[in-house]
C-alpha cells in the first residue's frame, strides 16, 4: 500500500511518470563525464544546470587536468608575491591561475598552461637572450610593439656577425616539446592605426642560410638551417624537439640562431622571443628548417 502510494505521488496528472533530465543527474556522475572533457568544455557545461555546476568545482576533476608537478609551478606564483594563500586554493583555482602567464626571471620569461589540455608552454623575451652586439645602437634597436607578449622586440639594423643564444633550466612535465624562434623579416610598426612593414633594411639573408641548434643536458641534439625569405609576418622557425622524461628532474636546454659568414652584412630582422610548446601545438605559422 505504502509503495503504491509512493509511486502514485511521483506521477504527473494523467498517470504519466515524469521523465528524468540532465538536471536529475547525480553530481558524481556529472563529474565522471567532465573527466573526459577539456577545460573550456567543462566551463560551458557548468552553466547548464546545478549538477554540472557542482561537479565542475570538484577537485578530482581539475586534478586530472593539472600537470604532475603543478606544486613546483606554483612556487613561481609564490615568488611573484601575488595576493592569496595557496592553501585556500582549490584545484580549479590553481588551474585558472596557471593558464594565465606566470612571469619569472624579472619578467623576461613566462610560462602558462595551454587551457585545452593543461600542457605547459614557455616564452623567453629577446631580453632573456644573449645577442651579439645588442648594446650597440649601430646594430640593434629595442622597439616597443603590441605584437609581442613582452611588448617589445630587438630589431637588427645591420651586422656582420649575427648570433642569438639562449638557455633554459626548468622542470618540464614529462612529454615531447618543440622549440621555436619567433622572427619577423622587415621592420613591423603601426602608423595611424594601420600595421605597416618596412623592408628597406632587409639584406644578406639570401646569401647564406641561418643555422639553428638545440642541445639538452641529457644528450639530445638538433641542428637545422633555412633561408629567411618571407617578409611581412611573424613566423615560428622550428629549431628542434626534445623529450622531458621526468617532471621531477630539471632539464637544461641550450639553443642558438646564427649566420656568422662575415663576407657580408645582414639586417632588417625582428627577434621577438623563443617559444617552447608541446609538440604538435602550433598557434602561429611555422616554418620547419632543413636538417
Amino acid at each position: 500500500m505504502g509503495a503504491g502510494a509512493s509511486d502514485l505521488a511521483g506521477m504527473e496528472p494523467g498517470g504519466k511518470v515524469p521523465r528524468a533530465g540532465l538536471g536529475d543527474l547525480p553530481e558524481l556522475c556529472a563529474a565522471e563525464v567532465l573527466l573526459y572533457l577539456d577545460a573550456p568544455d567543462i566551463c560551458r557545461l557548468a552553466r547548464l544546470n546545478r549538477a554540472f555546476r557542482g561537479a565542475a568545482a570538484a577537485d578530482f576533476v581539475w586534478d586530472a587536468k593539472l600537470p604532475e608537478n603543478y606544486g613546483h609551478l606554483l612556487r613561481f606564483v609564490d615568488e611573484a608575491k601575488e595576493v592569496g594563500s595557496r592553501s585556500e586554493m582549490g584545484k580549479k583555482d590553481i588551474f585558472a591561475r596557471l593558464v594565465k602567464p606566470v612571469p619569472f626571471d624579472g619578467g623576461r620569461r613566462e610560462f602558462w598552461l595551454e587551457k585545452s589540455n593543461g600542457e605547459i608552454c614557455m616564452a623567453l623575451s629577446s631580453k632573456a637572450l644573449v645577442i651579439t652586439g645588442i648594446d650597440d645602437r649601430r646594430y640593434w634597436v629595442n622597439m616597443p610593439t603590441t605584437e609581442s607578449r613582452f611588448h617589445s622586440f630587438a630589431y637588427l639594423q645591420q651586422i656582420w656577425w649575427f648570433e642569438v643564444v639562449g638557455e633554459v633550466d626548468f622542470s618540464f612535465p614529462a612529454g615531447t616539446y618543440s622549440l621555436y624562434f619567433r622572427l619577423h623579416l622587415g621592420k613591423s610598426s603601426t602608423r595611424y592605426g594601420r600595421r605597416i612593414c618596412s623592408s628597406e633594411q632587409i639584406h644578406g639573408w639570401d646569401k647564406k642560410p641561418v643555422r639553428f641548434q638545440l642541445s639538452t643536458s641529457d644528450g639530445q641534439h638538433a641542428v637545422s638551417q633555412c633561408y629567411l625569405d618571407e617578409p611581412g609576418s611573424w613566423i615560428l622557425y622550428h629549431v628542434g624537439d626534445f623529450v622531458a622524461s621526468s617532471s621531477e628532474q630539471a632539464i637544461k636546454l641550450k639553443f642558438s640562431l646564427a649566420q656568422i659568414d662575415c663576407t657580408h652584412t645582414k639586417g632588417g630582422l625582428c627577434v621577438d622571443s623563443v617559444l617552447i610548446y608541446p609538440k604538435g601545438f602550433e598557434p602561429e605559422r611555422v616554418i620547419r628548417a632543413q636538417k
